[in-house]
Order: C-alpha cells, then sequence, then structure tokens
C-alpha cells in the first residue's frame, strides 16, 4: 500500500492519534483517554474497513473509554474517602496541582496535589499524620492513572483487532 492511499492515510493518523493518546495517559499534557478514542472514531468514519468492524470497534472503545472515565473517579475517590481524607483536603490538592502543572510542566500537578494534601493534613492532623494522608492520595492518583493507561490501551489493542479484521 501506498501512503497516498486514502484508506492507508486515515490508518496511520489514526494510529498516531491513538499512540499519542496512550503516552497522553502517562505525560498528563493531552487528554490521553480522550485522544485515544478519538483516534477510533476517525478510523470508524473515514476508513475503508467493512463497516460493520468499524462501528463494532467504536462501539466497544466507547464503553471502555465511557468506563474508564467513570472509573478513574470512582474508584480512587472512594478509597480516599474510605481512608478518612476530607473532600475539602482533596481539593486544594486539586488547585494546588493546577497551580503546579503551570510552574513545574508534567510532574507539576501531582506534585503540586501531594504538596496540597499534605498541607491540609498537616494543618488538621499535624506534621507526624500528615505524610500516611499524602501517601493514601498518592497512591489514589497513581489508581486513576492506572485505570486510564489500562482503559487507553485496551482500546488501542480493540482496534488493531478492528484493523487487522477490518
Amino acid at each position: 500500500m501506498e501512503l497516498s492511499d486514502s484508506g492507508t492515510a486515515v490508518n496511520v493518523i489514526a494510529g498516531v492519534l491513538i499512540a499519542a493518546g496512550v503516552i497522553g495517559v502517562i505525560l498528563p499534557v493531552i487528554p490521553g483517554l480522550l485522544l485515544t478514542w478519538s483516534g477510533v472514531l476517525l478510523w470508524a468514519f473515514l476508513s475503508d474497513a467493512a463497516p460493520g468492524a468499524r462501528w463494532t470497534v467504536l462501539a466497544l472503545a466507547t464503553v471502555i473509554a465511557g468506563a474508564g472515565m467513570i472509573a478513574k473517579f470512582v474508584w480512587p475517590g472512594r478509597k480516599l474517602k474510605d481512608s478518612g481524607v476530607p473532600a475539602s483536603t482533596l481539593m486544594v490538592g486539586g488547585l494546588v496541582g493546577l497551580v503546579g502543572f503551570f510552574v513545574v510542566p508534567v510532574v507539576g500537578l501531582v506534585l503540586g496535589f501531594l504538596l496540597g494534601v499534605w498541607a491540609m493534613e498537616a494543618g488538621r492532623l499535624g506534621g507526624d499524620q500528615a505524610w500516611p494522608s499524602a501517601r493514601r492520595a498518592l497512591a489514589a492518583v497513581g489508581l486513576s492513572l492506572l485505570v486510564e493507561f489500562a482503559a487507553s490501551l485496551a482500546i488501542a489493542v480493540i482496534w488493531v483487532f478492528g484493523l487487522i479484521l477490518g
């Protein structure tokens, strides 16, 4: 196949979007899961693959993306709530993380979140008791990233199977 073939060009562009989305989950500069799903959406609408394969892959990718988006917020949030970290602490951690994102690119979001949670918990519980809460918050962030990464990889794998079979 030549790259001038429109079907091949669509497959390459969709693949680049999907790969960028998977990488975007790890580097929180771009919306990774949404970009991965967008690559499949582009492929489903513009590809010359069999219609049944395209729409099946898009439907599966949509279900996985939706479930991943919901799970990445609900599951870690529930674990933090069960561990006793208050919502106000998480809110401040999120705001400090947002500031950190712009101050220290790439890692500033996580560092700012961790610092914000630690500062709030140090004020509430004391310095000695703040670190366990900060560790639990960091574990929740890691769980959220893991859920989103798994969903993005699942979408990528389904797309590859659709590409092969379609």
